[in-house]
């Protein structure tokens, strides 16, 4: 008997609500024991996210952080450089930020600003971009041998998509903050930003700390995958607690609440009850 030849998985139909929800769900708890494991063994863990604007890094990294404790794993998005800051050493503010053990510090942009934006835009000079070039490799395998843990992101996502997305937060008034000045400038240089990275991975993507390319064009899919990939990346165990049992509350005596009349309440727009 003949086996029946195997359904193609269209790699343009989404994913359904309800099974997204459900495997974000799973996700983030193993997430949750991946954080706990480098508390544990005093991992030092650095995660970049990089790509094109509107490329879906911010939803993943949000996800990412939702169940987490932010004293073990915290995001770091730097904001343009001081003068004195570009005054100084490069790479010296990403190293300020760098984490102690025990910790997973996300950078939702990093050094690699240099190989984009300020590439594309004009923000260095030719000597200032290549020095970058030649330092980051570098710079990358002293992090490695000193025991930090390197993992960097892409997230790729099409003209076509990230037109869309534009557009969607030209309507959207709680997205219309992220269309900057400087994204509406690159979105005229679409080439430009392609070369550039071209040429960037070129030059970083190195056996310490290689680059993993996420295909953003569907949100979804890229969370999960970006999500699931992150967690094969740093081997944990599972050090989930055994069930706590509550003790019986002991009476509560000895207490008079102060006159509800003394105290000054947020007004009840909603008309939810009062629990205390």
């Amino acid at each position: 008997m003949e086996a029946k030849p195997r359904k193609m998985r269209d790699p343009n139909k989404k994913i359904s609500n309800s099974r997204y929800e459900a495997e974000l769900s799973r996700l983030q708890i193993e997430l949750v024991k991946m954080q706990e494991w480098i508390k544990h063994k005093g991992l030092r863990v650095v995660v970049i996210f990089e790509g094109r604007d509107a490329a879906g890094k911010g939803g993943t990294i949000k996800r990412i952080t939702e169940p987490l404790n932010p004293r073990i794993c915290r995001v770091v998005a730097l904001p343009a450089p001081t003068d004195r800051e570009r005054g100084q050493w490069y790479f010296q503010r990403y190293v300020a930020h760098l984490p102690t053990r025990g910790e997973m510090v996300i950078l939702d942009r990093s050094w690699y600003n240099r190989c984009g934006v300020e590439r594309v835009m004009g923000f260095c000079t030719d000597e200032e971009y290549q020095e970058f070039l030649r330092s980051a490799p570098e710079f990358e395998r002293m992090l490695v041998r000193s025991g930090i843990q390197i993992i960097k992101y892409w997230f790729s996502v099409s003209d076509v998509e990230q037109e869309r997305r534009f557009q969607k937060r030209l309507k959207t008034p709680t997205k219309r903050w992220k269309l900057s000045p400087m994204d509406l400038e690159s979105r005229k240089r679409w080439v430009d930003y392609s070369r550039a990275k071209d040429d960037m991975f070129n030059h970083t993507d190195i056996k310490q700390a290689p680059w993993f390319v996420v295909n953003s064009d569907i949100k979804k899919h890229a969370r999960l995958n970006c999500i699931s990939h992150l967690l094969q990346q740093i081997p944990y165990e599972d050090l989930t607690p055994e069930p706590i049992v509550l003790e019986e509350r002991p009476p509560q005596e000895g207490y008079v609440r102060p006159p509800l009349t003394e105290q000054t309440f947020v007004p009840d727009v909603h008309h939810l009850d009062h629990d205390d």
